[in-house]
């Protein structure tokens, strides 16, 4: 256990090397980085100001329209004066020490800027990912028991309109119907709390989370739910299906020991292949959620650090959830072994 663990530890780092080198190639030959955007905005800024004056004084002026002494200023200012191989090997040689240097956009270290969005996601990611499984592990069991039932077609019903609602659709109808959008203001849009909360007593604060949390929530669940429970429905009664489990029933064992004491351990196994994906969406946060609701998480900095060419934070962000999703996996493999002691990946 202790040798597969350290392979796969080890594993990790030529993984990493190779999605940070892969991504820092694109990111870097994608027209439109963070010089260009620094002219064209020192070129509006200057469009009103001295117009006549600006031709005389570019007469060495490149294909940007600008001295070359501001452009090599420029490119110094942000790292580009060296060519692309040297510009990663300093990179790599920064990350060691976990500093992916200062964001374009925001001119403060990445980790700042990223520890200051993290809370958001993570908020939603860690209560999301224990409701879901709450609720669909037992819901897939009692489907599987009551296979063909009343309560399983219904029920499945529910789940298949449920999956087939776009979490961007279902946002918009939930804030016109419940948060003031045309008809009730049951809910409110933007922020994790009311502006009194610090003046709310402990159980207030409590449920004026909830109050905030519930239409964000039900957009980030409603994909992995049905999902979730079906799967956990079908390993079940395929597990139920199996010699071993009818020999625990001719031995005279009551049905609910056979299904909860034999068959739903085996049948927890394709579920923990989960848990460790789970890890990323705590990093990743949700760019359409987060920009309907108004929420300052990881998903909007995102893709706010893709418009804006910010290569530093764009690195960090890959870099970071890269990590978590290597290390998910390797929690799911050692969920594996404890769930079924007969896994041994040694």
């Amino acid at each position: 256990m202790i040798k597969y663990l350290l392979k796969r530890l080890l594993m990790l780092i030529p993984t990493l090397f190779g999605i940070t080198l892969l991504s820092f190639v694109i990111i870097n030959l994608a027209p439109g980085g963070p010089i260009e955007q620094k002219i064209r905005q020192l070129q509006f800024g200057s469009d009103g100001a001295d117009s006549g004056g600006a031709g005389s004084a570019n007469s060495n002026s490149n294909e940007y329209g600008i001295s070359d002494e501001v452009l090599e200023a420029l490119k110094k200012q942000y790292g580009f004066d060296k060519p692309m191989h040297i510009r990663y090997v300093k990179w790599l040689k920064s990350v060691v020490t976990l500093d992916f240097g200062n964001s374009f956009s925001y001119e403060e270290p990445v980790l700042k800027v990223i520890a200051s969005k993290f809370p958001v996601s993570l908020q939603f990611g860690i209560i999301s990912l224990l409701l879901t499984y709450l609720i669909c592990i037992p819901l897939g069991v009692l489907k599987a028991v009551r296979d063909g039932s009343r309560f399983d077609v219904i029920s499945s019903g529910i789940l298949f309109v449920m999956y087939s609602i776009l979490p961007l659709m279902l946002a918009i109808l939930l804030i016109v119907f419940f948060a003031g959008g045309s008809y009730f203001q049951w809910f409110p849009v933007g922020e994790l709390y009311s502006d009194n909360y610090q003046n709310l007593s402990s159980i207030g604060k409590i449920f004026d989370r909830i109050h905030h949390f519930v239409l964000p929530l039900a957009c980030y669940m409603i994909g992995s739910f049905t999902v979730l429970t079906f799967l956990m429905k079908n390993s079940l009664l395929d597990v139920i299906r199996m010699d071993y489990i009818r020999t625990a029933r001719s031995k005279g064992l009551e049905e609910r020991e056979v299904t909860f004491k034999h068959a739903l351990r085996n049948a927890l196994i394709p579920i923990v292949t989960g848990i460790g994906g789970f890890i990323s969406v705590f990093f990743a946060g949700s760019v359409i959620i987060e920009q309907i609701f108004s929420l300052d998480g990881m998903g909007k900095l995102g893709f706010k650090a893709a418009i804006d060419r910010d290569y530093n934070l764009l690195m960090g962000l890959i870099f970071l959830q890269s990590l978590l999703m290597l290390m998910g996996r390797l929690i799911s493999d050692v969920l594996y072994m404890v769930v079924d002691p007969r896994i041994d990946f040694t």
